[in-house]
């Protein structure tokens, strides 16, 4: 008989976000602290910027990357962007026009 070691619910939230992560969960693995801010600085353009600091937050908070690295609750996006003084966080839908940036940046 085999062994399943996750709910359903489990299974099908892993490698995603299930929910929107709370205001503790934003804090701690949303955060962009000094070394953060170095790596992101080296990125051109807002998106780029936004896209590669969304992508270092989920790999910390799901513990993977993303198949479509935007696939992320809105506030998380606003509170990156926040974070790194973009006033307009739409335009992270522009990250993925080339897709190799998301694989590079991953």
């Amino acid at each position: 008989m085999p062994v399943e070691f996750l709910t359903d619910e489990q299974a099908e939230a892993y490698g995603r976000f299930a929910e929107e992560p709370t205001r503790p969960e934003l804090e701690r693995f949303f955060f962009l602290d000094d070394e953060d801010r170095n790596l992101i600085a080296k990125r051109r353009g807002d998106h780029n910027r936004l896209g590669f600091a969304l992508q270092i937050c989920t790999v910390r908070y799901i513990g993977l990357f993303l198949d479509d690295p935007l696939a992320v609750p809105w506030p998380v996006v606003e509170h990156l962007a926040d974070q790194l003084e973009i006033e307009d966080p739409s335009c992270l839908k522009e990250y993925t026009e080339r897709p190799k940036t998301a694989y590079e940046h991953a």
